[in-house]
């Protein structure tokens, strides 16, 4: 764990940015350290996995860069994507789109992968971008990605880049798959998250890479409650600067 540089700003409460690579646990910690602080979840990661998906639906190839901002214009424009709260833990958010609940069918490593290829596309990232800026503006929020720190809020008051060995992150999501009743293997998935990475790392636009504020994080020998305690005690030492 490294770096404690924390910006300040006029925001009653900061803004919590959490980045890295696929697997690092983001989802299920930033729901927790949102619940600990009272602050809302904004998942980004569920807005591309939800275009992904209905892209997808309407047989538009993730390859295609102009028609997918099209669509994914459209669905901001209708507010057909919608995120809600969720009371089960093991949810965090609720996602609809055009009203259908897709909280599970956006869960799979197909829609994983679909993501991380609508978001390379600079097109569909600037029709977003706005949309999660305008979640999180105001603060007291918590926000995790791939580029949060660096490229959604920049001026984040906390920034944190959580990582692990490839080997722990593809254990833990094959653990998550097998109780969801997926069969992949735990080669299988460990290839998944080292195509992940380099997807994401090499990416043109917005790839995967530490804020240079960014508290540096590696949960690789660290359980979800050490890691959750690690964070609150940055956000609160961030809060008493202020």
């Amino acid at each position: 764990m490294r770096g404690n540089t924390y910006v300040v700003s006029a925001r009653r409460r900061p803004i919590v940015a959490i980045d890295g690579p696929a697997g690092a646990g983001k989802s299920t910690v930033a729901r927790r350290l949102a619940d600990a602080l009272a602050f809302i979840l904004v998942d980004t990661g569920a807005m591309y996995r939800a275009v992904a998906l209905a892209t997808g639906r309407a047989g538009i190839l993730w390859s295609d860069a102009p028609r997918l901002a099209a669509f994914a214009e459209e669905l901001v424009a209708e507010r057909a994507l919608s995120f809600e709260r969720d009371p089960d833990p093991l949810v965090g958010v609720r996602v609809r789109v055009r009203g259908e609940d897709v909280s599970e069918a956006i869960r799979t490593p197909h829609m994983a992968q679909g993501a991380s290829t609508v978001s390379a596309h600079g097109a569909v990232r600037a029709v977003l971008l706005e949309l999660q800026r305008v979640a999180g503006r105001a603060g007291g929020v918590v926000l995790e990605g791939r580029d949060i720190g660096t490229v959604v809020f920049p001026d984040a008051e906390v920034k944190f880049f959580l990582t692990a060995s490839a080997e722990i992150r593809a254990t833990r999501r094959h653990a998550e798959l097998a109780a969801k009743g997926e069969t992949a293997t735990l080669s299988e998935t460990l290839r998944d998250v080292q195509r992940r990475d380099a997807q994401d790392e090499g990416r043109a636009i917005a790839p995967l890479k530490r804020a240079e504020s960014a508290v540096l994080i590696d949960s690789t020998d660290l359980s979800f409650e050490q890691t959750v305690a690690c964070m609150l005690e940055h956000v609160r030492a961030a809060e008493s600067a202020r």
